[in-house]
């Protein structure tokens, strides 16, 4: 289905995080809700990774636009599949960020409790992709305020994509909204559509 996305959250996140919700909101103003999924991913990557799969399978051939952690996936499931795909401060090689920090983990949105351990680590090792190398199915969002992740490590790994870097910010990345035009174009929504909309007010 031309037109679809498929939005990933990232580490302890949820369909309720803000980002996802004016995302959800737009396309169900444009009435295109049906072209979005924004599933609510289980911890474990290998489960993840299951549920985006079916995702994919039910929409087509959508954009995948992945945050932080979901980044990572993202850029797994677009090499794997050969899809577009749009990160927002994606997470890069973030197994091996997990160091000290096994162990109880809470989401921030579900307040779900959960343990993170060292297969989960395994599991995402085993999703680590080449840097892309079709920089023509990735635009990179970056800002360099961001408290969680060195953006500059995206800025190296995806440097033959399309980046945008923007001064200040943060890791849930301000102003998401105010792009959202440029996300809809890239997954072949067309501008007449969601002229009409201001996206600085969502």
């Amino acid at each position: 289905m031309s037109g679809s996305i498929l939005y990933i959250h990232g580490f302890n996140s949820a369909p309720a995080s803000k980002k996802a919700c004016q995302l959800i909101s737009v396309m169900g103003r444009l009435g295109l809700s049906d072209r979005l999924q924004v599933p609510a991913l289980h911890h474990h990557p290998r489960e993840a990774i299951g549920q985006l799969n079916r995702a994919i399978e039910e929409l087509g051939r959508p954009l995948l636009v992945g945050s932080s952690l979901g980044g990572y996936y993202a850029t797994h499931l677009a090499e794997q599949h050969g899809l577009k795909a749009l990160l927002i401060n994606p997470a890069v090689s973030p197994h091996r960020m997990f160091d000290g920090h096994l162990g109880t983990q809470k989401n921030l949105y579900t307040d779900e409790t959960w343990e993170l351990t060292h297969d989960h680590v395994t599991a995402l090792a085993e999703l680590e992709v080449p840097a892309p190398r079709d920089p023509q199915r990735y635009q990179v969002w970056l800002q360099t305020g961001d408290e969680t992740l060195d953006y500059r490590l995206a800025q190296q790994y995806y440097r033959a994509c399309a980046l945008r870097i923007q001064a200040g910010g943060d890791h849930s990345f301000q102003g998401f909204a105010g792009q959202l035009p440029a996300m809809l174009s890239f997954a072949g929504i067309g501008a007449d559509l969601y002229q009409a909309i201001d996206f600085t007010a969502l």
